[in-house]
């Protein structure tokens, strides 16, 4: 069985399942001997920032000396990204073995109504990977929501809630205070609770806290010093912090993973996890190339990542696509403050949004819009006519997948 034939299975597993709590990850983890219990954890929920503050989190431990694993999703470029110890991803073989082992469990429980879900079967082979390697603590970024999400079958040492913003309305509920409810539901009895929320999403979050006596801490006001392509510096509790990704945003993430590690009563070294620590595609400049790769999909996040655009390189062209199910409108209204113009283009999903559901959108906020299907051939296009600008190419995680895949095919070293 070669990878294609693996990953195949996996993505023919329902992608989401009917809300049984942690019915089947828990019968699944009791089939393979419990891999959860064998490492401690930190676990990460939010809208926006929770994949960067997972990679602080992680790297400021891996610097510590502390073998760590890390469970994100989804990936950009290749799945076996999804899930790393000590910074390296799992192998093909590993991954292949893991499968095999796995598949009859899963085959298995559903020929008795159980049916695992995707992201049920990917998780419990991350715990089974983080087991044989010998993991001490692994960062695990929840996949959607938190109450539901299989992640939530972890006990960790502390729960980090990054900022809560409108997502998954159709899944997570459509209000702000539904939004929250759910992923505060990774709060546990005992569980110390670190988050950088206000508002009514904090006001959930207390409320959840409190009725299971657990402790929340709100992180501190965090300075800003310097903000440039590559770096980000920021003075947080007295002392000044490098932190290796651009953006304002990405100080506020640093603050939650300094009080998570903090929280954990080991001796870290901080500094240089954060001076270490890379995370692509969140607005990362490509080395001698005049492109800017950025994940953003919210409104709340584009917000934030556009800002950081503006005050580090000003105005550029922007290559855009976005999913169906994304705030097509806020997002495009927020692009309008960065766009000297916009090519609108397909990202490579079947939930991509329709051209004239995204070109009048645009339009309504843009001056200069044009519309090329293909993503290779937008990006050829906005580096041509860009003149001495930049190209941001952002709106999805499929939009990331597409420029890393343009940089691949046009040789230059990525």
């Amino acid at each position: 069985m070669n990878k294609d034939e693996m990953t195949s299975w996996l993505y023919g597993l329902s992608v989401h399942g009917i809300k049984l709590g942690l019915r089947n990850i828990t019968e699944l983890l009791n089939r393979l001997d419990d891999p959860q219990n064998s490492f401690r954890s930190i676990h990460v929920a939010g809208t926006d920032g929770k994949g960067s503050t997972c990679a602080m989190i992680e790297s400021i431990l891996r610097c510590s000396g502390i073998r760590t694993g890390l469970y994100t999703s989804p990936h950009i470029l290749d799945f076996n990204e999804r899930m790393r110890v000590s910074g390296q991803s799992i192998s093909d073989d590993e991954l292949e073995r893991y499968i095999t082992e796995i598949r009859p469990h899963v085959e298995d429980m559903h020929s008795n109504g159980m049916q695992c879900t995707f992201f049920e079967v990917t998780t419990a082979i991350a715990f089974e990977f983080f087991r044989d390697k010998g993991v001490e603590y692994a960062v695990v970024e929840v996949g959607m929501g938190g109450r539901y999400d299989a992640t939530n079958i972890l006990h960790p040492d502390v729960s980090v809630i990054t900022n809560i913003s409108m997502e998954h309305t159709e899944y997570l509920g459509d209000t702000l205070e539904k939004i929250a409810y759910e992923k505060a539901g990774i709060i546990k009895d005992g569980v110390p609770v670190i988050t950088s929320n206000e508002g009514t999403a904090l006001d959930v979050i207390m409320d959840v806290a409190s009725s299971v006596s657990t402790d929340v801490e709100v992180i501190d006001d965090i300075s800003i010093t310097y903000v440039g392509e590559d770096i980000t510096r920021a003075v947080y509790k007295g002392q000044e912090y490098e932190i290796n990704l651009a953006g304002r945003h990405q100080a506020k993430n640093a603050a939650l993973a300094i009080d998570a590690v903090s929280s954990l009563g080991l001796k870290v070294n901080v500094t240089e996890g954060l001076r270490k620590v890379h995370w692509p595609c969140r607005l990362e400049k490509m080395d001698d190339l005049p492109i800017i790769v950025d994940v953003s999909h919210t409104a709340a996040g584009s917000r934030v990542s556009f800002d950081a655009v503006k005050e580090i390189y000003g105005n550029v062209t922007v290559v855009f696509g976005i999913l169906g199910d994304k705030d097509i409108e806020t997002i495009s209204s927020n692009l309008s403050k960065i766009a000297s113009k916009v090519i609108v283009t397909l990202p490579h999903s079947d939930r991509a949004a329709q051209r004239d559901v995204v070109m009048d959108a645009m339009r309504r906020y843009n001056s200069d819009v044009k519309f090329i299907e293909d993503i290779d051939m937008a990006i050829d296009t906005a580096i041509s006519e860009r003149d001495d600008g930049n190209v941001l190419i952002t709106g999805s995680l499929f939009m990331a997948e597409g420029a890393m895949r343009w940089l691949r095919r046009t040789s230059v070293g990525y």
